[in-house]
């Protein structure tokens, strides 16, 4: 059975909630993705910060991203699963919660974070594996 610490990226950086979007979304460019979980001070996760947050949610609003902070767009519930969960226990959860990406935990600490696509990749049907991988990497 394939787990989601098979599969998922082992990058546990995440922005910490007093970090403004711009310097939030340096570090999501510098590690090439379009998402990071927020960590409170007391690294505690708080939510998880999109690329699209920080447009949609900030300078769509008229607000300057320098000095909007992560923990403005925390939110109250994040998602998360649990690194032994299995690859169809992940994507039932992002399809569920309709995201792309998702923290991964382990014993209540952030270990890394999964993209839809890897999931789908490692699903036993390879093509349907294939087709959400080419879809999420289009969009």
């Amino acid at each position: 059975m394939t787990t989601a610490r098979d599969i998922m990226t082992p990058e546990a950086t995440c922005v910490r909630w007093s970090e403004t979007l711009v310097d939030a979304a340096r570090k999501m460019a510098d590690l090439g993705v379009g998402a990071l979980p927020i960590c409170g001070p007391d690294e505690k996760l708080m939510g998880m910060l999109t690329d699209r947050d920080i447009v949609v949610k900030c300078i769509a609003q008229g607000k300057d991203p320098a000095r909007c902070t992560a923990g403005e767009l925390a939110q109250d519930e994040i998602v998360t699963v649990g690194a032994d969960d299995s690859a169809e226990q992940v994507m039932s959860v992002m399809s569920e919660h309709r995201i792309r990406r998702v923290p991964v935990i382990d014993q209540h600490v952030l270990v890394g974070i999964i993209a839809q696509a890897d999931v789908a990749r490692a699903m036993p049907d390879p093509q349907v594996g294939d087709l959400v991988g080419t879809v999420s990497a289009d969009s």
